[in-house]
């Protein structure tokens, strides 16, 4: 029986629009891409929508820095991230934003139906207040003395040093990254959302299959609770003015939390479609056969399978029908860094002239449908890109084709696909393409990929065997070498159909400029035998190392010429950032000469048991040694720090933490973003000996 054709509704995780497109926003990106271009080579209705998060406080003081307005900032953010998506093939049937009509009037709707459904309380709340700038302030806009540890310039919400977590009203001697000014205490009403009353519900929808992953559906159950449990808490879903978002229906002054309205965009961008398309937006997601499905990645689960389902379910909307969770990337087996030029943007890597295709293929290649980290491996993405690509597909076209071109004016000696022969080559291309469909149906790209490569080994080994262009140097030998290189190009053909998720532009050229379809390939093309190719032209160029180091030469350069600007390390994060950090107030000479700072030598460098965040250093003052707890473990390997100078302040009381005692602090550099940018350990100028006092 021919499979049933699915309606499917797909979206991607909305970019916050306040920084560039980079190589770890993609990585979901392209994996969502790769699914949609597959279910659609079936035949299947999909309608992939995306769009700009526009709301929130960091738009606001970047717009407010810039000298424009908000509006002005998104919409050229927006331009700037859909093309860049254009540039990795990913292609939006719609590529909008939060900060319009349809988003507004789905907003109010569902709040005033969860509003009337009694889920919305009202509760007066104290928050720090900035008495300068004349707004509440976030907690990643506050900053003070860490109430365990007693760390200096801390966000309101953990502790860097020690790693603890706390409210910002805990903080010691509290400042406003936005103004320097102390805030204040000041209360407000603010408006939640009873999650606490949509628990039975959530237990069901993530325990239905399909919906959730199994480590997501593992996370769900610990931030739920047991059966009887109830470890949820009510969502504020207001924020107070001045704020960049939809004012609060019969509530001047406050606004929806971006991260209410921000899933809302999904059905926002996907109605603005449909009235574009002339489709009937209502009837589609109302149609019972229609399914929703969500790719995001793994830092936003908690909103997408908890709030965002809750919320729709209990406004009379269409429940997600899956959630796709993807992990976060590193580079070279590290977090991505602006120092050492990894922190990649997409615009940078296309403006170098790298291939696009190169990089979907490699995270496809990396990609099993988990939410595990994806690493991307410099030098592992040259070495697979090279043989992979070109050593094994491309090879086989480009070693072949020219003699059926040359001896047989491109037409290809193949069975009658009635007779034995060709049904049986049917029959293994098929076979194979039935296993990989099942594959990227689940999302394992990266097994996919490996089937796949494996059937273009084994037709490189029958070409090595055959010998084509010794065949072709005898007359007689003609026939047998138009049905060798007639099967290869046959098995190219099939390769070509399998890769065209993954590598959509090649496949394009392939199916139409070289097999002359006018038409992009299909699933069902596995059970046609081409009858003729044209010409053979240069499909794909291998990489050049040095192309790598340009790009990673590029972006170092770009950091260092322009003020860093606030990128979240992952696609859609509303933690509400510091754009800019105010300088402290002046002090007197007097004040700096009481810092003793001294030039160290890290002798030795470890993990810390338990510590998500520290690590242990002991150091050598030319003599003595000191230890010290830094917050250093997500920027830096303990193996490449031994040996390193840096420099301490020497003179610090001795901490007693939960891990030893710290003798010291190792002095770092952050850019405004704080914990999510990057940490640059500072080190003297070579000659510097342990010991020297720093002045």
């Amino acid at each position: 029986m021919p499979e049933p054709k699915r309606r499917l509704l797909v979206t991607n995780a909305l970019p916050y629009a306040n920084g560039a497109i980079h190589l770890g926003h993609l990585v979901g990106y392209v994996q969502a891409d790769i699914w949609v271009r597959h279910q659609r080579m079936h035949g299947h209705t999909v309608h992939y929508v995306c769009a700009d998060d526009t709301h929130g406080t960091p738009i606001m003081l970047s717009a407010e820095k810039a000298g424009v307005t908000p509006e002005q900032l998104i919409a050229r953010m927006n331009r700037e991230h859909a093309r860049d998506f254009r540039g990795f093939h990913v292609e939006f049937d719609n590529y909008y934003t939060t900060h319009s009509e349809e988003n507004r009037e789905l907003a109010y709707d569902i709040y005033r139906k969860l509003k009337a459904k009694g889920l919305i309380a009202v509760r007066t709340i104290e928050q720090l207040y900035d008495p300068v700038k004349g707004m509440f302030l976030p907690d990643r806009f506050v900053k003070g003395e860490c109430p365990k540890c007693g760390a200096k310039d801390q966000y309101g919400d953990s502790c860097e040093v020690c790693g603890s977590t706390y409210a910002a009203t805990d903080l010691k001697n509290p400042y406003s990254v936005v103004s320097n000014a102390k805030p204040v205490l000041k209360a407000s009403e603010h408006y939640f959302f009873k999650l606490t009353e949509c628990v039975e519900f959530l237990r069901r929808w993530t325990q239905a299959p399909g919906h959730l992953q199994p480590e997501a559906l593992n996370k769900m159950k610990e931030w739920l609770g047991e059966p009887g449990e109830n470890k949820l808490s009510d969502w504020d879903i207001s924020r107070d003015a001045p704020y960049f978002g939809f004012e609060i229906p019969d509530a001047p002054g406050k606004y929806f939390y971006v991260w209410l309205d921000a899933p809302i965009g999904y059905l926002a961008s996907f109605k603005n479609y449909c009235a574009k398309q002339k489709l009937d937006f209502d009837g589609f997601l109302r149609d019972a056969g229609t399914e929703m499905v969500h790719f995001i990645g793994k830092d936003i689960l908690y909103f997408h399978a908890l709030f965002w389902p809750a919320m729709v379910a209990n406004a009379g909307y269409k429940t997600p029908d899956a959630v796709h969770a993807n992990g976060f990337l590193t580079v070279n087996g590290e977090k991505m860094s602006k120092s050492r030029g990894t922190f990649i943007t997409a615009e940078s890597y296309l403006q170098l002239g790298l291939n696009p295709e190169w990089l979907r293929y490699y995270y496809a290649a990396k990609s099993n449908g988990t939410m595990e980290d994806l690493d991307l491996s410099l030098d592992d993405f040259v070495a697979r890109v090279n043989s992979d690509l070109i050593g094994k597909y491309i090879n086989i076209a480009s070693r072949c084709a020219g003699f059926l071109t040359k001896y047989f004016d491109g037409e290809l000696s193949l069975p009658d696909p009635s007779s034995h022969d060709g049904k049986n080559l049917i029959h293994g291309a098929t076979a194979t393409g039935q296993l990989l469909k099942e594959l990227y149906r689940q999302r394992d790209f990266s097994k996919a990929l490996r089937d796949t490569m494996a059937a273009a080994d084994r037709l490189n080994v029958a070409i090595n065997d055959a010998r084509p262009w010794d065949l072709a140097r005898d007359d007689s030998k003609r026939k047998q070498l138009h049905e060798v290189c007639s099967t290869a190009i046959h098995g190219f053909y099939a390769l070509s159909i399998w890769l065209a998720p993954v590598l959509p532009e090649t496949a394009r050229r392939v199916a139409r400029e070289f097999f002359g379809l006018k038409r992009d390939f299909v699933w069902e093309d596995l059970k046609v035998l081409p009858a003729r190719i044209n010409p053979y032209t240069h499909l794909m160029t291998r990489i050049d190392p040095k192309q790598i180091d340009a790009l990673i030469e590029a972006n170092k350069e770009s950091l260092q010429a322009a003020p860093v600007q606030h990128s979240a390390q992952r696609h859609a994060q509303h933690q509400e950032q510091t754009v800019e950090t105010i300088p402290s107030a002046t002090i007197a000479i007097e004040d700096f000469a009481k810092v003793d700072l001294r030039v160290a030598r890290i002798v030795k460098a470890e993990h810390v048991e338990g510590a998500e965040k520290l690590l242990k250093l002991t150091l050598d003052l030319g003599g003595p040694t000191r230890t010290v707890f830094a917050g250093i473990k997500s920027a830096y390997d303990p193996a490449q720090l031994e040996g390193r100078l840096t420099v301490m302040v020497a003179n610090l009381a001795p901490r007693k933490m939960k891990f030893g005692l710290s003798e010291g602090m190792v002095l770092a550099a952050s850019d405004a973003e704080g914990k999510t940018a990057g940490i640059y350990l500072l080190s003297p100028d070579s000659g510097a000996q342990a010991g020297m006092r720093v002045k």
